[in-house]
């Protein structure tokens, strides 16, 4: 599964791993990156509508999709610190030292440890529905919890999550895709299948990529947020109202982080990216207006 006029290459991201990585359009670098339980292809939509004005760059994050799936060699292999190292080199080498960063979910995850790491690199980030790790598992009460019955899963050591998940890989990763879906038309069957062939075949990185948001990735952000640490550039969320739901304000926890911070709800679904593709390229144009005015239109 590619997207229709983007051309495809294989660069070496942080200690020489593999990324596979999609390119189109001229312009200021815009850098894409996906959730769970997805790959590059998720924005194929909004894709072709911000190269109109953009170098779009699209990876598969490592751990997903094509790119390489390198063993867990301790927590520092899936940190969002080597992930975010990662899109660093790719830009680099399509000769991007400054570009805008969105991601979505996990790629949000990254997209954020990226902007306090290389705030030098990073112009404007973008966040699709998600908060910063710590405030994550702060959020998560009781019952209400169960929501996010993945993240415990995947925080077991490893062997069991593994070993479970791959004894119904299909199941557990469509039970996603299904729950998550505002209406159930979000993704043509040959999507929703490509996502879950590339899961299945990812089972062990992808959950290494979730045991470290309960370990090194949880660390890193306490840390920093007793430091004070912050984004400084620009920031804009979009999210489905969870706050609601499990009690909290979302605008609040970012603007804790992100003092140059907007925020908007958006009624979808969490794939608001493949439901609302032109409902988040204006999210993004927007944004990326606010942090070069001069040369976006």
């Amino acid at each position: 599964m590619t997207i229709n006029g983007f051309r495809y290459r294989t660069l070496p991201g942080d200690d020489e791993v593999d990324l596979n990585v999609a390119v189109a359009g001229t312009g200021p670098a815009i850098v894409l990156l996906h959730g769970f339980p997805q790959t590059h292809y998720m924005w194929r939509h909004v894709a072709h509508d911000l190269a109109e004005q953009h170098t779009v760059i699209i990876p598969d994050l490592r751990g997903y999709g094509e790119s390489a799936k390198p063993a867990e060699q301790g927590q520092e292999t899936y940190s969002k610190r080597t992930m975010a190292r990662d899109i660093l080199r790719i830009a680099e080498a399509l000769g991007h030292d400054r570009f805008g960063l969105v991601g979505h979910d996990r790629g949000a995850l990254v997209g954020v440890r990226a902007g306090l790491d290389h705030p030098e690199s990073v112009q404007f980030l973008g966040i699709l529905d998600v908060l910063p790790t710590s405030d994550t598992w702060d959020v998560l009460h009781g019952v209400d919890a169960k929501v996010a019955w993945h993240l415990y899963l995947m925080a077991q050591p490893t062997g069991l999550p593994e070993k479970m998940i791959r004894a119904v890989g299909p199941e557990f990763f469509g039970s996603f895709l299904d729950a998550w879906d505002a209406d159930g038309s979000t993704f043509p069957p040959e999507a929703r299948r490509h996502y879950i062939d590339s899961s299945v075949n990812s089972v062990d990185s992808i959950v290494a990529d979730y045991r470290a948001t309960a370990s090194i990735d949880l660390d890193m952000d306490r840390e920093d947020r007793d430091a004070g640490k912050q984004l400084t550039m620009p920031v804009g969320v979009i999210s489905q109202d969870w706050g609601s739901q499990l009690g909290f304000d979302a605008a609040a926890l970012w603007r804790t982080w992100a003092p140059d911070l907007t925020y908007e709800p958006i009624q979808a679904g969490h794939f608001m990216a493949e439901e609302k593709p032109a409902a988040i390229a204006r999210f993004i144009r927007d944004l990326a207006a606010r942090s070069h005015p001069a040369t976006v239109g």
